[in-house]
């Protein structure tokens, strides 16, 4: 049966569309069934993937593109039992270094063919399917500064020079955060809902996250002065983050954060809430990894 592919040809400043060439000059060559369908605008990828969920004679739903495009399309198959791929092709490709798919997307591609699908978990914002990894504080400005660089830079680079314009604008983050029957106030560095380990292009704001172990990682940070924050970086971008003092991490099923005007980072796209619910949805997607 053929393989879909649901392929965003803006990802990574166009590069998905090469990706996509070289793909099907792959399955041409092995004489394999395929469709590609192409996105035009956000939402396109979680309704293509619903309607192809539908459909018995599709084997498998791919994603071509960055985790925004891999987050639709699982959003788009999460509890339907559809097989779902994902060949990296976009800016950050974030969530494939947590669930070990190949960067290289021929890589990628063979692997698919190799492995059966596992069952992962995944999560809920007020509602909405998340991914990856949602937060908020100093992980969103970082995004929002790196936003206009991606036009220029692929993989971490647009990232780390956000992180440094980030440092000069950042303004902490006054939080009510509950979960586990705690309650806990206070100003936040950092606040990450995770299922997966990476974020921003390759910072592993939550080592310990495991999408097979029906849990959330809640990751709080506390606030520190500005001149003090560069001295927590090389820390952070080398796994460390979970053992800074003003760091707490606890694994839990539902967490609620409160605060006013706040800003979230929901698998690399940021929204603002005065108040987000997150739970696990365990073992909800059916993915090659």
């Amino acid at each position: 049966m053929p393989y879909a592919f649901i392929m965003n040809p803006t990802a990574g400043n166009g590069y998905a569309k090469q990706v996509m060439k070289q793909i099907a000059g792959m399955l041409d060559e092995w004489r394999m069934e395929y469709r590609i369908l192409e996105t035009t605008a956000p939402g396109d990828a979680t309704e293509m993937a619903g309607k192809l969920a539908d459909n018995p004679k599709i084997s498998a739903v791919i994603a071509v593109g960055g985790d925004g495009t891999a987050s639709e399309v699982a959003a788009g198959l999460v509890g339907t039992g559809k097989t779902m791929g994902i060949i990296p092709a976009g800016t950050g490709n974030d969530f494939i270094k947590t669930v070990r798919i190949p960067k290289d997307p021929s890589a990628a591609m063979k692997f698919m063919l190799d492995r059966p699908p596992r069952p992962v978990d995944t999560g809920e914002i007020n509602g909405s399917f998340f991914l990856n990894v949602c937060g908020t504080g100093f992980d969103v400005t970082v995004l929002e500064c790196a936003e206009e660089k991606k036009k220029k830079y692929r993989g971490l680079m647009p990232y780390f020079l956000g992180l440094l314009q980030a440092i000069r604008v950042y303004e902490p983050s006054k939080l009510q955060i509950i979960f586990n029957e705690r309650d806990e106030n206070g100003e936040y560095l950092v606040c990450s809902i995770a299922n997966g380990k990476i974020i921003g292009g390759g910072i592993p704001i939550c080592p310990e996250a495991n999408v097979h172990d029906g849990k959330l990682d809640l990751v709080m940070i506390r606030n520190v002065p500005r001149w003090r924050i560069p001295f927590y970086l090389p820390g952070l971008m080398m796994s460390k983050d979970l053992t800074f003092r003003i760091t707490e991490h606890v694994k839990t099923n539902a967490v609620t954060i409160r605060g006013k005007g706040l800003k979230f980072n929901i698998d690399g796209e940021i929204r603002r809430m005065d108040e987000a619910s997150f739970i696990i949805r365990p073992e909800s997607l059916m993915l090659i990894c």
